[in-house]
């Protein structure tokens, strides 16, 4: 039977079991999908110790290992490298493939909600890991502009450089009151701790679809504030677990599953 784990200290919460056991189900796959939370000095052990198994196919990552797993891969693909962070480790050949799929799944769920990324200006809220992962795929979706305001100006302008592309600009914010977002992004944790991001300046009158990366039973701050400020729609991040959780089934199994199902499950949940 293929094996699959998800790490990261805590990880009694998360549902990458749950979610990866119904795409298995979707296509009869019989497979294990455990818990695996070592303590914060123990992450490559583990990590390796799951790996010996021979029947050990995959692993995803989440906090706070995805930096430390970036640093086990032998290849990464371009959004790991961006992100300097990996959730998605494939053992093929007995060599660790790591891969970022958050932004895939973030820009797939942002699909989800009928709108469209292509030729759009976005604004990235935030300027740490979560938004790290999804500038690739944001690009790679065609977007018109690409703007990253973050509460420390120095590091939108740094992940901008590494990109180096004329239409990923940093913004601060006096530049934010001339930019009219499309889609507008919370990567921030601040919904975690129930608190809102710097929105200061932040129109989000023009806003088709206001995005929170974070997720919850109820609308986030975020969300609510969004739509008070006459965003036309907003969506929280549980259709992106779902979706970079779908691209990592597939780059292990080479299956597509279906994502509606499991979460409208989750949502009733």
């Amino acid at each position: 039977m293929n094996k699959f784990a998800v790490f990261g200290n805590p990880i009694a919460h998360s549902l990458s079991p749950t979610i990866h056991q119904m795409f298995a189900e979707q296509y009869s796959l019989p497979i294990s999908y455990e818990k695996i939370g070592p303590d914060e000095n123990d992450f490559e052990n583990a990590l390796s110790t799951f790996f010996d198994d021979a029947d050990a196919v995959g692993c995803n990552v989440t906090a706070p290992f995805k930096g430390r797993a970036l640093q086990q891969a032998d290849t990464l693909n371009k959004a790991a490298e961006l992100a300097g962070a990996v959730n998605t480790l494939y053992k093929k050949d007995r060599r660790l493939q790591g891969f970022n799929t958050d932004g895939i799944g973030l820009v797939a769920d942002i699909n989800n909600q009928g709108v469209e990324l292509a030729d759009k200006k976005v604004l990235l809220i935030g300027a740490g890991g979560a938004a790290r992962g999804a500038v690739h795929p944001l690009l790679e979706a065609g977007v018109k502009a690409l703007a990253i305001t973050n509460r420390t100006m120095e590091r939108a302008t740094q992940i901008c450089e590494e990109v180096s592309v004329s239409h990923c600009i940093a913004l601060d914010k006096p530049g934010l009151m001339s930019f009219d977002a499309d889609i507008i992004i919370n990567s921030t944790s601040a919904s975690l701790h129930n608190q809102l991001p710097d929105l200061q300046y932040i129109s989000f009158v023009k806003c088709e679809l206001a995005y929170d990366m974070a997720y919850s039973k109820d609308p986030t701050l975020f969300m609510a504030y969004a739509e008070k400020e006459g965003a036309t729609m907003s969506a929280d991040g549980l259709g992106m677990l779902v979706e970079q959780a779908a691209a990592a089934f597939t780059i292990w199994t080479e299956k597509l599953p279906q994502t509606r199902p499991v979460i409208d499950k989750l949502r009733q949940r």
